[in-house]
């Protein structure tokens, strides 16, 4: 079903503004992370059309797509696709496993 409307979680649009944020520190320019936030809301658009596309995870109905070094964690409703949480892939931290890595 096409048209689905695209949902952030609160924590889901802080971890993104925290993400592109930090490329426009480090670049100290904002055209990285424009390029990055519309290939973001590109997948999402195309997702939107075909959830069942992301991998899916052992973490209820949670799924992943991948976009560069970011996993985005999503569920979908026929109406909606409610981002939960975008992820660094490259994350090196001690809380470095995420509540939805579980992949199936």
């Amino acid at each position: 079903m096409a048209g689905r409307k695209i949902v952030w979680t609160e924590s889901a649009q802080k971890e993104r503004m925290d993400i592109l944020i930090y490329w426009f520190e480090k670049t100290k320019s904002k055209r990285y992370s424009k390029k990055l936030n519309n290939l973001i809301k590109d997948t999402l658009k195309l997702t939107a059309d075909f959830p069942q596309a992301g991998r899916k995870t052992n973490s209820g109905n949670a799924r992943i797509k991948v976009v560069r070094d970011y996993l985005i964690f999503y569920d979908f409703t026929p109406k909606e696709i409610i981002v939960l949480s975008i992820w660094d892939a490259n994350r090196n931290d001690n809380n470095s496993i995420h509540p939805y890595s579980n992949l199936k």
